[in-house]
């Protein structure tokens, strides 16, 4: 079921709320980008179901693409904080997404969170629909 929660970066210069249903899974993956911020988000959501309150100002952005689509990786400019993503993927019909990381909402209880399912991605492959052989550290 989708509940609204709300997020931030460090500083609270970028805020937003998004509509998330925790029990449709959460995603890790082994790619340089999300190794190195140990990223675990909540992907695929439609951009309706995500709001930004504030910030837009300060939001720096990385991008990539590809023959696989695009993608967008946000942060804020002040703290440094990945707050969300957005883009097109081809392999999933190559509508538009919005990901959130799970780290950058306030109001997530612990117990919700360890809940979630979790999806495993060997991006570090470009095989983004396959589980790495080892996903301990992510």
């Amino acid at each position: 079921m989708k509940k609204t929660y709300h997020g931030s970066c460090h500083c609270r210069a970028v805020t937003f709320e998004a509509d998330i249903d925790l029990d449709r899974g959460t995603g890790k993956c082994n790619c340089t980008m999300c190794w190195k911020q140990r990223m675990w988000n909540v992907g695929q959501l439609a951009p309706a179901d995500f709001r930004l309150m504030t910030g837009d100002e300060v939001l720096s952005d990385y991008s990539k693409s590809g023959e696989w689509g695009e993608t967008h990786h946000r942060f804020c400019s002040r703290c440094g904080i990945a707050t969300h993503g957005h883009g097109r993927i081809v392999q999933v019909g190559g509508e538009p997404y919005v990901s959130v990381h799970l780290a950058a909402l306030n109001d997530l209880p612990v117990e919700e969170l360890v809940a979630a399912p979790v999806t495993f991605m060997d991006g570090l492959h470009d095989a983004w629909w396959q589980p790495p052989s080892e996903t301990r550290h992510l």
